[in-house]
């Protein structure tokens, strides 16, 4: 039961993902304007980059947890 909960997981995550990627990547085409892409809804680039410069800003605090995110999603 618990593997499948964990597959399930691990399957709704990667598909999180490939739609972040999809939203950067319409975003880059068609630019921030709600006109253009009107089912994103918002900045992607711009939150993603406030993410990183969040964890950036609090120097060893920020790279650890850095260092975990990327240990969650590539573990197997």
């Amino acid at each position: 039961m618990f593997d499948t909960i964990i597959s399930t997981i691990k399957k709704l995550t990667e598909a999180g993902i490939a739609l972040i990627a999809l939203a950067v990547v319409v975003q880059v085409i068609f630019g921030t304007s709600a006109a253009g892409v009107p089912f994103i809804g918002g900045d992607v680039i711009g939150t993603i980059t406030s993410i990183v410069a969040s964890l950036g800003s609090h120097g060893l605090v920020g790279l650890a947890a850095v260092a975990v995110i990327y240990a969650l999603f590539t573990r197997n």
